[in-house]
């Protein structure tokens, strides 16, 4: 393990944070953050798509205020993990699956620092479809809190064929890491101001959100490739008809959600025996970046 970049001014995080790059199983490099003080054991945090371990600095105070320590993960594609294309902006990955080859790295690498136990996941977006995967093959948490968790996406249900078909063929063209129609390469912070973002209400967090990338420029991601938007129709298509596993999982939405598709979310709760979603009233997509 090589010690990594983490800029904690832009994070905003406790001190005590230290990063560390890990090499996944097919050689993608990835970095990862911790903060260990705490009592009641650690959280770790599956980032959403676009995300990176800096976004998370606040939640990482807020959770440790509470008693807990923190593990956040830059999954492959994003924040300073390797990128997987020539064309840095754009978000991309080979197979949705890849990213539990990164979520066993971290697990491997994690073992000597004998984090305080047990492990719990807070897992956002994209990090929540990810989550959901990594517990139906046994991931080692006791309990999980999902935030506008990726099990749909905001799409009419009756374009979905239609959309994943065009993907494919467009994929079978040689156009996959083209980007997906309708983004280009700017994050959504740059190419867009305050006023009406689905992101948060909260303009002083959306402001933190956008000192970060202006600061660390090498941490932005812009819009997904055309492949990778095949892999997460078809990722979220499959978790919808999967079995939720035996575990306690708490879900929050905002009622003024905007990115994930809250009725395939409620559905996949409302059958989870042990799993609750809760709405949270006038919140956008990013709950843990809301107003308080």
């Amino acid at each position: 393990m090589f010690k990594a970049p983490l800029y904690d001014k832009a994070a905003e995080a406790p001190e005590g944070g230290k990063a560390r790059w890990v090499t996944a199983s097919d050689g993608v490099r990835l970095r990862y953050a911790w903060w260990d003080k705490g009592t009641k054991g650690t959280v770790l945090v599956f980032p959403g798509r676009t995300e990176f371990i800096e976004k998370y600095g606040r939640a990482v105070g807020e959770f440790q205020r509470r008693g807990y320590a923190s593990l956040v993960i830059d999954w492959r594609g994003q924040g300073l993990a390797d990128r997987l294309t020539p064309t840095r902006m754009l978000g991309h990955v080979g197979l949705f699956s890849d990213y539990q080859l990164d979520i066993a790295a971290v697990l491997a690498a994690i073992k000597p620092l004998n984090l305080p136990q047990p492990l719990y996941l807070c897992a956002h977006s994209m990090g929540g479809a990810i989550g959901l995967r990594a517990l139906q093959a046994g991931l080692p948490v006791a309990r999980t809190v999902f935030t506008a968790p990726m099990f749909g996406m905001m799409i009419d249900p009756m374009l979905r064929p239609l959309l994943q078909a065009v993907a494919a063929g467009t994929r079978s063209l040689g156009l996959g890491e083209e980007f997906a129609p309708g983004t280009g390469g700017q994050s959504y912070i740059e190419s867009h101001g305050f006023d009406g973002n689905p992101l948060t209400s909260d303009a002083e967090t959306f402001a933190y959100m956008a000192r970060q990338i202006e600061r660390h420029p090498g941490l932005s991601l812009g819009g997904p490739s055309v492949h990778w938007f095949y892999e997460a129709l078809t990722e979220s298509r499959s978790l919808m008809k999967s079995a939720p596993p035996d575990h306690a999982a708490l879900c929050f939405l905002g009622s003024e959600e905007a990115v994930v598709d809250k009725r395939d979310v409620v559905a996949l709760m409302d059958r989870w025996p042990r799993g609750t979603v809760t709405i949270m009233p006038g919140a956008k997509h990013e709950i843990m970046m809301e107003t308080p």
